[in-house]
């Protein structure tokens, strides 16, 4: 895939972010077009295929895969209520992982989550090594503090 559409589908992808008390959500409309499906029925499949990995997982569904619903205007004026989701970013990487892999969209999808899983693993490593170093510090300068007490109540080893 060239470098270039990487970059646009990663910034589109990242665009379509919404935030609603602090919970970054996507809404399923856009993530289809988004994945490169035309029709909702063939998306909807991909959907519940990636909801019962979610329950399968251990997960509650209802937190991730947020149903909604829709306007959408009609002709001559009517309107139309449709489905829709609001979903998490861990719903939106189980819909690329049960998505058609030939589709360039969803083989993207899969390599950026499979990337930022990566990352995000990275960074969890790095902040344990960082508690670790704090708290070994922590640990050095306590024992540092009751040796100098210890010696300065002139206290003997009797090994």
């Amino acid at each position: 895939m060239q470098k270039e559409i990487i970059q646009r589908l990663q910034k589109t992808f990242e665009d379509y972010a919404r935030n609603s008390d602090g919970v970054e959500f996507w809404f399923a409309r856009d993530l289809q077009i988004l994945l490169g499906y035309v029709e909702w029925r063939k998306f909807a499949g991909v959907i519940e295929k990636a909801k019962e990995s979610c329950q399968n997982s251990g997960f509650d569904v209802n937190d991730h895969f947020v149903e909604a619903a829709k306007t959408i205007d009609m002709p001559k004026g009517a309107s139309k209520e449709i489905e829709e989701y609001m979903l998490t970013r861990y719903a939106c990487y189980l819909i690329a992982q049960n998505g058609d892999p030939r589709k360039e969209e969803i083989a993207f999808a899969q390599s950026y989550f499979a990337v930022q899983t990566r990352k995000q693993e990275l960074i969890e490593q790095r902040i344990a090594l960082s508690e670790r170093f704090q708290a070994r510090k922590k640990l050095v300068e306590s024992e540092t503090e009751l040796s100098k007490l210890i010696y300065e109540r002139g206290v003997k080893s009797y090994v």
